[in-house]
């Protein structure tokens, strides 16, 4: 992923078409090691494309892409009724509870509030 984001960080910095090097001195910038298997073989993956149309024509793929980590489904055998799981729900709800509990204790202990 970090060859992939100095690539574009290169190109958003007005670099059409940036070399190895480019990318090694970016990455080097930061500190990061750079990767001469990895960075070779991206360049050649996106060698004479324009990467616009690169991120338009994957953005499709990725429409159907689960990314929220919130709820998780589970689907029944063929024939079957869907459950849904909520004990990370339920677990998720509990210690929201306690924090809060934990945060008016902590302003009691302390004998005074900020503002009273």
């Amino acid at each position: 992923m970090k060859v992939i984001a100095t690539y574009l960080l290169a190109v958003l910095g007005g670099n059409p078409n940036p070399s190895a090097n480019d990318l090694k001195h970016i990455l080097g910038s930061f500190g990061a090691d750079a990767d001469d298997e990895r960075i070779e073989f991206f360049l050649s993956q996106v060698k004479g494309k324009d990467i616009t149309e690169l991120i338009a024509s994957r953005r499709e793929k990725f429409a159907f892409v689960p990314s929220s980590g919130g709820n998780v489904s589970v689907a029944a055998p063929t024939g079957g009724v869907g459950v849904a799981s909520t004990t990370a729900p339920a677990a998720t709800e509990t210690k929201k509870k306690e924090k809060v509990e934990e945060k008016e204790k902590s302003d009691e202990d302390m004998g005074f509030s900020l503002f009273d």
